[in-house]
């Protein structure tokens, strides 16, 4: 049945009675919603109407989204026309391409009920309240049972620490629908051996140098230029993606020691988030690079100062996961086919500069685009959780000695 919030509750009311708003409330600019003790001395002093006003948001259209999270959490138990449980399937999904992957997802869900008669019950979210978002709603399952179904996020930690989402890996299997990946990984072993994780596309990670911070001084050409003394505090990193960065620092490692970590260290500036890093142009203390997803770069205004390069020693790279529950059984193989299929492979690598690894997609990449993969059996024999957490205080340590 249909459930229609009042307006003029509190938020305070509004989570206490569906704790599956929270999420919807940090993802559309509460993030003191997702802390229990924020949650109660804000949420509880503001309705729903004040809120929305607050942030100049549609109430109407904030409505529909919690409404349609409490009838999404409802339509856990409740049996499809066929006598199944709906399938289901959650993720963080890359803001460029949010919206179009949930609009094509909704009409594909549609089609599949129309055809099978199961339901599919949906839970989506923007990658940037991901740490909140996953410590909540997913490191904090215990039983297999309660895992979703499929679930779609980039990574590295939470995916094979065994505190998290790694302690379920043997309920996985890829399912990928190709056999071979794009022309663009070629000799790069992207697709996991032990046939577990799938892999549907990449987020690489390249520079944006400041020309006019640069000068006459030499563009950096590769990751081991960044390391170098000139970079020193000229350098900004995406510290707040977490993805992304444990990615890089995991990289650099690997191929620099640990002395590399803390040149890197060394070389930040300041963290911005790439949106900002294309605008501040010539403003004092800019910084001369910016390490960003590729995405970014093309925010980049012709005739400015701000210039993409691609590494040469290859753009590091955080996976797009498809996690594919063993369980699921033949009726999920629709939807595992749906997101590796090309359409969503194109909405992936042309909406979002995102390369896919489906075959039939043109990710627009030159031959000397390469890429720097940490390889899977540098995975298998690395505890990744305490790999990382080393990284970062070897990070922290380079930038105590500037």
């Amino acid at each position: 049945m249909s459930v229609r919030l009042d307006p003029d509750a509190t938020l305070l009311a509004i989570t206490e009675k569906w704790p599956e708003t929270v999420a919807v409330f940090v993802a559309q600019g509460f993030p003191q919603m997702g802390d229990e003790e924020k949650r109660r001395a804000f949420g509880g002093a503001i309705s729903l109407r004040q809120a929305t006003a607050l942030k100049k948001l549609d109430l109407d259209a904030f409505l529909d989204l919690l409404n349609t999270a409490v009838e999404d959490d409802d339509a856990a138990d409740v049996v499809s026309q066929n006598g199944e449980k709906p399938l289901r399937v959650m993720g963080l999904l890359p803001c460029p391409v949010r919206i179009p992957l949930e609009e094509a997802f909704a009409e594909f869900a549609e089609s599949y009920h129309d055809r099978t008669g199961r339901n599919i019950q949906t839970e989506f979210q923007a990658a940037s309240v991901g740490a909140s978002w996953m410590e909540e709603h997913v490191n904090s399952i215990d039983d297999p049972e309660e895992f979703p179904d499929l679930f779609i996020s980039a990574g590295f930690e939470t995916f094979f620490d065994p505190k998290g989402i790694g302690k379920f890996r043997d309920a996985f299997a890829d399912r990928t629908p190709y056999e071979h990946f794009n022309p663009s990984f070629d000799n790069l072993g992207l697709r996991d051996p032990s046939g577990r994780y799938a892999i549907i596309s990449v987020v690489p990670a390249v520079f944006l140098v400041n020309t006019n911070e640069l000068g006459d001084g030499e563009m950096p050409r590769t990751w081991g230029d960044l390391l170098e003394p000139r970079f020193e505090q000229r350098v900004s990193l995406p510290v707040g993606d977490f993805d992304l960065f444990s990615g890089i620092l995991l990289d650099i490692r690997r191929r620099y020691g640990d002395e590399g970590v803390r040149k890197l260290g060394r070389s930040l500036l300041e963290s911005l988030h790439p949106a900002q890093m294309v605008k501040v142009g010539s403003r004092p203390k800019a910084p001369l690079v910016t390490i960003m997803p590729y995405f970014f770069t093309r925010m980049a205004q012709p005739g400015s100062p701000m210039q993409a390069v691609w590494p040469e020693d290859g753009a590091i790279l955080s996976p797009i996961f498809l996690l594919a529950k063993k369980s699921g059984g033949e009726a999920l193989q629709p939807v595992i086919d749906f997101f590796c299929s090309k359409e969503v492979g194109e909405v992936l690598a042309i909406k979002g500069l995102f390369p896919s690894t489906n075959p039939e997609v043109d990710n627009g990449l030159q031959s000397e685009n390469s890429f720097s993969w940490l390889g899977w059996d540098w995975i298998e024999k690395t505890d990744i959780a305490a790999e990382i957490k080393e990284c970062e205080a070897l990070f922290e340590e380079g930038r105590e000695t500037v």
